[in-house]
């Protein structure tokens, strides 16, 4: 019997992308739509052989939930997944939420109908409270995992895996405050987000720990996208007296200030600092190269996926968090204040 696997195979694709087919195909170029269409076509494909294996009580299936496979972070992550689910011999569907939880609250039933072999959450889980809260319950319902989220009262009866991020973004501040910043504004992810929350945290027990004042007005959330980093470094630009230093949630918005800072004549790091998270591929070749965390998404998504394994597979895995180390890369965009 054909499987996404297969298809793969014989598309030159990956498994998540024959899962993006179905699911987003929007999202693929129409050259890769159009090499999977022939692979199913020629292994003789259909959903229906999911269907008669979830009937089984076993699909072989992990289903992903992502914020938006846009984020290269979540994208890393996610390659980790794959390698790991690839060795047990796993396919992957991704439902990709677009930052929106309408989709993934539609197919609760089907997931938490045992249809899956297990779910992974990736990124803010607070959005999906009802459904946790039901797996939570004494339904029956596939073994759940949490990746790159910090434990909040939603998450704390599930194993996860993530970097100390209040630790991580301590650390961040401190480099700037070490460069002797004082004002230091914060742009945040998504308030809903326990990784936003403990970032902030960090920042601020910084601030505390180094006497500096903490402004309020200087604290935004945006949405881990170039565009909020842009729209919040120009209010921030437009106050009569802003930051020397700009501490973002992720690269792509700090990629996001860094354009903006130069766009409105200022200069980086002579003007205003500017330092990210992730640590992505463009965090390097930026400019100038971005000063940020890196957390090591492949082997998150890894250790996800093995631990998740170890559940299916009816091993003892405790809810205590799994701590992968960060790490502080020190590029040009950081530096001291011009006085």
């Amino acid at each position: 019997m054909s499987s996404v696997k297969a298809v793969a195979k014989e598309a030159g694709v990956s498994t998540a992308t024959v899962s993006r087919y179905f699911n987003t195909p929007e999202q693929l170029k129409e050259n890769t739509r159009n090499k999977v269409t022939l692979a199913i076509k020629k292994t003789g494909y259909s959903m229906n052989s999911l269907a008669r294996n979830f009937r089984r009580g076993k699909s072989n299936v992990i289903v992903v939930v992502i914020p938006s496979i846009g984020v290269p972070h979540f994208g890393d992550v996610l390659k980790g997944i794959e390698t790991v689910a690839g060795e047990k011999g796993f396919s992957i569907m991704i439902i990709d939420t677009q930052f929106n939880t309408m989709p993934f609250d539609k197919m609760a039933n089907t997931f938490f109908s045992n249809q899956a072999d297990g779910i992974i959450l990736l990124g803010s889980v607070s959005p999906f409270k009802n459904a946790l809260s039901r797996s939570n319950s004494s339904e029956k319902h596939p073994p759940i995992i949490v990746s790159c989220e910090n434990a909040t009262p939603d998450i704390s009866n599930f194993p996860s895996v993530r970097i100390d991020n209040k630790a991580a973004s301590t650390a961040a501040t401190e480099h700037l405050i070490s460069l002797g910043h004082q004002q230091i504004a914060f742009i945040s992810g998504a308030l809903s987000s326990g990784v936003s929350g403990e970032r902030e945290a960090g920042y601020r027990l910084a601030m505390d720990k180094h006497n500096l004042e903490t402004v309020e007005e200087l604290i935004s959330d945006g949405n881990l996208t170039i565009e909020d980093g842009r729209r919040i470094t120009r209010r921030l630009l437009n106050r009569q007296q802003y930051p020397t230093a700009i501490l973002c949630a992720n690269d792509e918005m700090a990629l996001g200030s860094i354009y903006e800072i130069k766009n409105s004549g200022l200069r980086v790091p002579e003007d205003i600092s500017v330092i990210g998270f992730d640590n992505i591929r463009y965090a390097e070749i930026s400019d100038p190269p971005l000063t940020t965390i890196d957390q090591p998404g492949e082997e998150i998504g890894e250790k996800t996926m093995y631990q998740l394994c170890h559940i299916i597979e009816g091993l003892n895995v405790d809810n205590t968090p799994t701590i992968v180390p960060h790490q502080l890369i020190i590029r040009s965009s950081t530096a001291t204040p011009d006085k």
